[in-house]
């Protein structure tokens, strides 16, 4: 007898990639690589790349950012955070607990995960500095303009309401 197939259908989900040591496209190439072997995961869409200034402590490289919009087969949030944080420590990321918004090889965020709210230790969705970070905002507006938050907010409103200028493929805030 065939096993049971699930029913529910993929989750959306919405990831950041960033990097400000070594070769940091090559660094969110080899991330995305990484997520796009995941059971269940299918990338539907990846932003633009964007050289984005360090937030919280300024005197470190400047980073290179990416969004990636996933299909989650696996509907549990909590799954993709284990995958994503298996796939910076297989990278190579090291976590400094002193300099926590210090330079990484490799950071890898789930922003969003459907409609799902939740406040936990390891786990708050929607991203809590989602909606103050424009090399966030910016990249995630790319690829889903339409985008509502579960708070009912619009990317695109939050994107304009947070102080910032892109220049090519820069994002000053």
């Amino acid at each position: 007898m065939a096993e049971p197939r699930s029913c529910k259908a993929p989750v959306r989900a919405y990831i950041s990639l960033g990097s400000n040591l070594g070769d940091g496209p090559a660094h969110l190439a080899e991330a995305r690589r990484w997520v796009a072997a995941l059971p269940g995961v299918t990338v539907a869409a990846a932003s633009s790349l964007y050289r984005t200034e360090p937030q919280g402590r300024k005197d470190q490289p400047w980073f290179v950012n990416q969004v990636l919009a996933l299909d989650c087969g696996d509907p549990c949030a909590d799954a993709l955070l284990s995958a994503l944080l298996g796939i910076e420590d297989a990278m190579g990321r090291v976590r400094d607990p002193v300099d926590r918004f210090g330079p990484r090889l490799i950071d890898l965020d789930v922003l969003l995960f459907g409609d799902e709210v939740r406040t936990e230790p390891r786990l708050t969705l929607p991203h809590p500095r989602l909606t103050e970070r424009a090399f966030v905002l910016v990249p995630l507006r790319e690829i889903a303009p339409d985008l509502m938050l579960p708070s009912g907010q619009c990317v695109q409103d939050l994107a304009r309401a947070v102080p910032h200028r892109v220049q090519g493929d820069r994002i000053f805030q």
